[in-house]
């Protein structure tokens, strides 16, 4: 049997294991944003915290992922349910990426824009909101962008904590030693993240300022 044919005949199991990875990678990437663009933003303006916050990020980028799923079985809550632990793994190495695309977007805003916005009376969050993050956007989402690529790869090593995905195929083509396997959980995940990267790709330049 080769490889259409495995796709073929197993397509409902290769869909639903499809939706697991995309769920782990949407919820995690999630999580990383709503974290990380605050935290991006506030070392932007707050440059004594640069250092603690990217060394932080960098720190949990540098730890294995399959040492840091061992690390967080044992914690309460989390290890009950694989999925839980996996969604927090992704999060946690998303956070470099979006926390470091905030702070270039924030502080590559012109400083004469900035100046001209203060000069017509804008407070601090109105400065924010209407300037810097408008203009910073198209970074931003670039950050988000190389997050998630990361988040599709290495969702593939959940699965050997049992969180699902397209990683259980793989996995499995391993113990059989049957490539099949490999290819059928490899070549989704890939596309997944081609996919990914042209789309965000494609929203990044429609939002770069002119």
């Amino acid at each position: 049997m080769n490889l259409f044919q495995f796709f073929a005949q197993n397509s409902g199991q290769v869909a639903q294991l499809t939706l697991e990875h995309l769920w782990m990678v949407g919820i995690s990437t999630l999580l990383a944003a709503l974290i990380g663009i605050p935290l991006g933003i506030l070392i932007a303006h707050r440059p004594l915290l640069n250092r603690p916050v990217l060394g932080a990020a960098n720190i949990i980028q540098t730890i294995p992922s399959l040492a840091l799923f061992g690390f967080l079985l044992p914690v309460p809550w989390l290890g009950d349910r694989a999925e839980r632990l996996a969604i927090l793994a992704l999060t946690l190495y998303a956070l470099l990426p979006v926390i470091r695309g905030t702070y270039t977007g924030i502080r590559g805003v012109e400083p004469a824009v900035v100046e001209s916005a203060r000069g017509m009376g804008m407070t601090d969050s109105q400065l924010l909101w209407r300037v810097e993050l408008p203009l910073a956007m198209s970074v931003i989402l670039s950050g988000v962008r190389v997050a998630v690529v990361i988040s599709v790869g290495l969702a593939t090593i959940a699965a050997a904590i049992g969180a699902g995905g397209l990683g259980e195929l793989i996995f499995r083509g391993l113990a059989m030693v049957n490539n099949q396997l490999i290819l059928a959980g490899a070549i989704p995940a890939a596309l997944l993240a081609v996919l990914a990267d042209f789309s965000l790709g494609w929203v990044e330049r429609r939002l770069r300022p002119q």
